[in-house]
C-alpha cells in the first residue's frame, strides 16, 4: 500500500476548457446495464468473484424490471421550488412514502431474484423478504433510507436496497438538473443521500473534474478536488492506494478522520462507483488499519 500526500491534477486536453455542470442526473436504463457489465468484468479472477457475480445478476435484474413499470411520482412544483429556496434536496428521503411504482419495482425485483444463484443464507433471506408483510418491508426500507440497517438483517436489506435504487433513480431522472443546488457537504443535491464514491471524469467539457456519486439515486454532483467530500476540509487530505491498482484510491481526511474512495474514470472509462467500491474492499481494510473511518455508504457493503 502506498500513500501520496501531494496529488497533482491531470492536465486538461489541449483546446478543451473544463466547465462542468453542477450535477448530472441518472439515466436508469444505462445506469444498471453498465453496472452489470462492470461487475461481470471485475469478477473475472477476483477473490470476491462469487459476490461480484451475484451483484451482477442482481443489477441485471434492476435493469430488466424497468420495462413498463408504473411512472413514479415526483414532488409537486411548489415543493421543489421551496426545497431549492431553502437549500434542501427536492426528494426528501425522510418523507418518502410507498407508492404504486415502488411497490411494483420491489415485487418485480423479488420475482427475478428468485432465479439468481446465491448462497443458501442469501436465498433464505430473500424468502423472508418475499413472505414479509407490508409493514415489515416498509421498516426495512426506512432503515436503508436512514442508513441504519441492523446487522442481523443485512442480507434481507440487499434486495430492498436494489429496489430502492431503481425507484429513486427513476424519480431523480425526472428532475431539472439546472434547478438543483448544493445542500451540504457530502449530501446528494437530489435526495440528500451520502456518496458512495467520487470520480475524476474524462467527459468532454469536464475532463479532470470530480463528481460525487449518490449511493441511492445515482445522481452525480460536482465537488472540487483535494477537498474532503465529508466535512469540506482542504487540510490534511491524503491518498491511499494499493500498488498496482491506481484507478481506485482512498481519499483520507485528517480533520474528520474519514475517507471516501476516489475513482479515476478518465483512466478507465467503465468504472462504476457501486461496483468498483465493492471490488476494492481490500483497500477499505488497509485504510481502516490506519485509523480512518469509512464515510461512504454502499448498500451492498453494509457491515464492512
Amino acid at each position: 500500500m502506498s500513500k501520496v500526500d501531494a496529488p497533482r491534477h491531470d492536465p486538461v486536453p489541449i483546446g478543451e476548457v473544463a466547465a462542468p455542470p453542477f450535477c448530472r442526473l441518472p439515466e436508469p436504463i444505462s445506469l444498471f446495464a453498465d453496472r452489470t457489465h462492470r461487475l461481470r468484468r471485475l469478477a473475472q479472477g477476483h477473490a470476491l468473484a462469487p459476490y461480484l457475480t451475484f451483484l451482477a445478476d442482481l443489477t441485471e435484474a434492476q435493469y430488466r424490471i424497468q420495462d413498463d413499470l408504473p411512472f413514479p411520482e415526483i414532488p409537486e412544483t411548489d415543493a421543489r421550488r421551496r426545497a431549492r429556496e431553502f437549500g434542501m434536496p427536492p426528494l426528501d428521503r425522510n418523507r418518502f412514502t410507498v407508492d404504486r411504482a415502488y411497490d411494483a419495482t420491489l415485487v418485480r425485483l423479488l420475482a427475478l431474484a428468485v432465479v439468481i444463484e446465491m448462497p443458501a443464507t442469501a436465498g433464505e433471506a430473500l424468502k423472508r423478504v418475499i413472505e414479509a408483510d407490508a409493514s415489515t418491508r416498509e421498516t426495512m426500507m426506512r432503515a436503508l433510507l436512514a442508513d441504519t440497517v441492523p446487522v442481523e438483517m443485512l442480507a434481507e436489506h440487499v434486495f430492498v436496497a436494489a429496489a430502492l435504487q431503481v425507484h429513486f433513480a427513476r424519480v431523480a431522472a425526472q428532475l431539472d438538473a439546472k434547478a438543483l443546488v448544493p445542500v451540504g457537504e457530502g449530501a446528494c443535491p437530489a435526495c440528500g443521500g451520502p456518496p458512495v464514491a467520487s470520480m475524476v471524469v474524462g467527459w468532454k467539457g469536464a475532463h479532470g473534474t470530480r463528481f460525487c456519486s449518490c449511493a441511492l439515486c445515482g445522481t452525480l454532483w460536482h465537488v472540487v478536488r483535494i477537498k474532503c467530500t465529508l466535512c469540506g476540509s482542504t487540510r490534511g487530505i491524503g491518498y491511499q492506494e494499493i500498488e498496482g491498482a491506481p484507478v481506485v484510491k482512498a481519499e483520507t481526511c485528517d480533520e474528520c478522520r474519514g475517507y471516501v474512495k476516489i475513482l479515476h474514470q478518465h483512466k478507465e472509462v467503465d468504472v462504476d462507483p457501486i461496483a468498483d467500491d465493492v471490488a476494492s474492499l481490500g483497500l477499505d481494510l488497509l485504510v481502516r488499519e490506519k485509523g480512518y473511518r469509512r464515510g461512504a455508504f454502499n448498500p451492498f457493503l453494509v457491515g464492512y
